[in-house]
């Protein structure tokens, strides 16, 4: 083993996962920089640094020293303490205040920041509150120093270090030495596969209940995530298995202390998380409840209520819509569903001007602030998101409840419902009264909801409540190739792909995967602005069936932000570049925040002193910490299943078989519907063939239509 010393004068290459860092020393001995490579993770520039190691030579990159270990020590001149400060090492002292603050204290720069801070007040442009916030990241990223160091001397990433400091601040290390376990569940992005490298280096027994109960819970949170609400005993045991690799008879052991502590509950041989069984069974009891209390609205002569709005507002509703308006005005709930142009807003629209003729107070809510805002404008009433309306306040929970706090209304019309999770409509009915009507609104052939359940076809499968659904594509309808097409897909049918100057529905014949990205570029940046003089980033979205490859949505925001933003103000995530103008989305709920999982918003500033990032969420300003940038994506293109619930002027969309996985015809169909005004397609018939003729729908582990059916006592 060899020793090298110097100081850091550049770091050309960092990698925010695994912490491999590629740096350039100056070192005694060496008239040129030397490069040094390795886990690295917590170095930063001006500081001089002991590293242990051995000399290698690459073909590529010549005499490299290769890190096994390494010492960071404080920069002793002037230079160092300038080039140590500004490399962003403190958050609220960039490249100007660092050059500030060494000019006045020279050597003694770090001493004061250690030991008396506030005599920086002597600085030009700095105030309290810009100290205390150099206090605080002072003390910070020693701590996450420690941290960085400690789980970089176990082999694994160190990109969580912040994370880990924000949870659990000063007892860190100490969390992490005794149940690292904890990090999977505490640390939203720290996963059960990080945690367990971290305990199988700390020398954690792989036969231990901790790692065999994190690993369950992991197995049932991963389901969750692909829809499923449980998991039957053998899944999970086979499941817990691989992951494991353990005996069966310990899985069984630890199933069953965990269905004994509760942190499990079993029904039958199925079995649930607790949120997710406290949801279903929640769900079922409450529609009954409601579906069985008496009204307070007292309607009298609906037809003629109907006939005096048609001669009011000189419209003409069909049979099959006055029947969905009579169904609402005699249902307690009630589903109304339907595809693009069979008129499902008209239909929600003649039945909110019902309930208004007899004095009724009508909430309208939808999952996302975008759904929200569609119904508003179609409607000309105010709607809210689901959350806003239920006042979710972080950590209370939500202070809507039917014991103390109910929605005070007499009519809830909730749109875009194939959306809704199964914990999220938990808490919806839970502040509903009893003699409410809910009315549900939805298009059921849409790709179901993000988040665990299948709620909108499970409440329709079970036959306990009214539903309407409408087919008839109206006569304006008929005129929209997006519409036809849309109606084709889902009825199994090759939809048409021939265009035309006044066809909103396009197809360009592409099979290159390189000449469909290059054509989409082209598109978003040039022939589509220009011929229907819209916004590039605002008006199109791209939207793709899959997350990677080259048509994916990773390499398409990569070349559409090259192509459509040439801001210069960056900053730099997970191997990501944001900048100031970017359109992103946010893929978590963040209620402390207000922000939800597909909200799109874009980047407003960007504060390289303050590590700090500001987006625009139509008009709300909202900071994020450079630690948290991993709650956001670029959005120039994103999923078909992060598109729900959305609408966009021009939708762009690559089809291809590269993307066979998910070639199904309910996200072909849910992609064109995302389209208001034109769609794109690009790619091949034979993908698009593949798409219409899968109809092999995913089954959820549901059994929220056999509870409504079926009631059975609750599993306390």
């Amino acid at each position: 083993m060899e020793y090298l010393n110097g100081v850091v004068e550049r770091i050309t290459y960092y990698n925010e996962d695994s912490g491999y860092t590629v740096i350039k020393l100056k070192s005694r001995g060496y008239y040129d920089l030397v490069t040094a490579v390795g886990n690295m993770a917590a170095v930063h520039v001006g500081a001089i640094v002991s590293l242990k190691g051995m000399w290698k030579v690459d073909s590529k990159y010549g005499k490299q020293f290769i890190v096994d270990s390494y010492e960071e020590k404080l920069p002793a001149s002037v230079a160092g303490i300038e080039k140590y400060l500004g490399s962003g090492l403190i958050k609220g002292i960039g490249p100007v205040n660092a050059k500030r603050i060494v000019k006045i204290f020279g050597r003694d720069t770090i001493d004061i920041i250690e030991g008396e801070p506030d005599k920086l007040m002597e600085v030009p442009g700095i105030g309290p509150k810009r100290i205390e916030m150099i206090k605080k990241a002072w003390e910070e990223q020693k701590e996450v120093k420690n941290i960085m160091l400690f789980l970089q001397s176990h082999g694994v990433s160190t990109s969580h270090g912040a994370k880990i400091y924000k949870t659990y601040g000063n007892e860190s290390l100490e969390v992490v030495r005794e149940n690292p376990y904890r990090l999977a569940d505490d640390i939203w992005g720290i996963g059960f596969r990080t945690a367990d490298t971290i305990a199988q280096k700390l020398g954690f027994d792989p036969q231990s209940m901790q790692r065999c109960r994190s690993g369950i819970l992991y197995i049932l949170n991963q389901l969750s995530n692909e829809g499923h609400c449980f998991a039957t005993r053998d899944q999970l045991i086979m499941e817990t298995r691989k992951t494991l690799d353990l005996e069966e008879t310990k899985i069984q052991e630890s199933i069953d202390t965990m269905v004994e502590e509760g942190s499990l509950i079993q029904d039958q041989e199925v079995l649930y998380l607790p949120p997710f069984f406290h949801s279903e069974v929640g769900v079922a009891r409450r529609i009954r409840e409601i579906v069985s209390a008496p009204t307070s609205l007292n309607i009298d002569g609906i037809d003629r209520i109907i006939r005096g709005i048609e001669d009011r507002d000189r419209i003409k509703y069909d049979q099959v819509q006055k029947e969905a308006i009579k169904r609402a005005a005699s249902s307690k709930f009630m589903v109304l569903t339907g595809g693009p142009g069979t008129g499902k807003t008209f239909t929600i629209l003649g039945i909110i001007r019902v309930f208004e003729r007899i004095g009724a107070k009508i909430y309208l809510a939808a999952p996302t602030g975008r759904a929200a805002k569609r119904m508003e404008e179609a409607t000309g009433r105010e709607a809210k998101t689901i959350h806003r309306m239920l006042e979710y306040k972080p950590p209370q929970g939500y202070m809507r409840n039917v014991e103390n706090n109910p929605l005070e209304c007499d009519v809830l019309i909730i749109d875009e419902t194939s959306m809704v999770d199964i914990i999220l409509m938990y808490n919806l009915l839970k502040a509903v009264r009893d003699e409410t009507i809910v009315i549900l609104v939805g298009d059921v052939d849409q790709l179901p909801s993000v988040g665990a359940g299948n709620v909108l076809s499970d409440i329709i499968a079970s036959g306990m409540v009214d539903v309407v659904k409408l087919t008839r594509i109206f006569r304006q309808a008929q005129n929209s190739a997006i519409i036809t097409n849309a109606h084709r897909i889902n009825q199994g049918i090759f939809p048409s792909l021939k265009g035309g100057k006044k066809r909103d529905f396009f197809f360009i014949r592409r099979e290159d995967p390189e000449e469909i990205v290059e054509q989409i570029r082209s598109l978003c940046q040039i022939r589509l602005p220009k011929y229907y003089k819209v916004d590039p980033i605002d008006d199109i979205q791209v939207l793709c069936p899959m997350q990677r490859g080259e048509t994916g949505a990773v390499n398409m925001n990569r070349i559409l932000q090259e192509a459509l933003n040439k801001e210069s103000r960056y900053i730099k995530y997970g191997g990501t570049i944001y900048k100031v103008g970017d359109k992103i989305m946010q893929v978590r709920n963040n209620y402390d925040k207000n922000v939800f999982n597909g909200d799109i918003g874009r980047i407003y500033s960007i504060d390289l002193e303050t590590k700090t990032v500001n987006i625009d969420f139509d008009g709300t300003i909202v900071e994020y910490d450079s630690s948290e940038l991993d709650e956001i994506m670029l959005a120039y293109a994103v999923t078909v299943h992060k598109s729900q619930g959305s609408e966009y002027k021009i939708v762009v969309a690559p089809f291809t078989t590269q993307h066979f996985m998910m070639l199904q015809r309910n996200l072909l169909y849910t992609c064109i519907t995302r389209a208001r005004n034109v769609f794109v397609m690009v790619g091949t018939e034979k993908a698009v063939g593949i798409a219409v003729g899968n109809n092999k729908i995913v089954k959820r582990n549901t059994m929220l239509d056999r509870r409504l059916k079926d009631p059975q006592p609750e599993i306390r």
